[in-house]
């Protein structure tokens, strides 16, 4: 990966972050897409400290023409981006009532939405060079309830985060590549 230009969102924190460290541990420049600047800067700190080359980009991956002028950013400065790693997340954890509309959406927006934004912007700079990888990171709690979440009847609530569906993942692999 030494020289390779790598983004990963949700880069400045969890496991976002781990797998910008670990990118970096390979030599790898790396492009750190999140919100918070200040994990940002810490991540940006803990590639270089890896071996690695690291550009801040904060961005909020629920925009998606930020999430594009990010993408065109990384190229300038890095060169041709050849793996896109989709791991920013948001979530809220209560009790299905408790939730409001505006935070489903939020989650929706960044989890989901933030994930195919990036996607496509991976896609758009990849296709026409005919080589790169996109990795979509998902979490266990999209697929398993949260037993301390509970509502007070029916079944189980289950954490508001949720990546793409696997069927989505696949159709986007077979499109992605005539």
């Amino acid at each position: 990966m030494a020289g390779r230009t790598v983004v990963v969102t949700g880069a400045s924190a969890g496991v976002g972050r781990a797998v910008a460290r670990a990118f970096g541990a390979q030599g790898a420049s790396v492009a750190l897409l999140a919100r918070g600047r200040r994990g940002l800067d810490a991540a940006a700190a803990e590639v270089e400290e890896a071996g690695g080359r690291a550009l801040v980009v904060p961005v909020d991956m629920a925009e998606p023409g930020r999430v594009e002028e990010a993408a065109d950013r990384v190229e300038e400065v890095l060169g041709p981006i050849e793996v896109w790693v989709n791991s920013a997340f948001t979530s809220v954890f209560a009790r299905f009532p408790d939730v409001t509309a505006e935070e489903y959406e939020r989650v929706t927006a960044v989890t989901y939405l933030g994930c195919v934004n990036g996607t496509r912007a991976a896609l758009r700079r990849m296709r026409p060079r005919g080589s790169g990888a996109v990795v979509q990171v998902g979490s266990a709690l999209g697929e398993v309830s949260v037993p301390s979440r509970r509502p007070t009847a029916g079944p189980s609530t289950r954490s508001t985060a949720s990546p793409p569906p696997s069927g989505w993942n696949s159709g986007t692999s077979v499109a992605a590549w005539p």
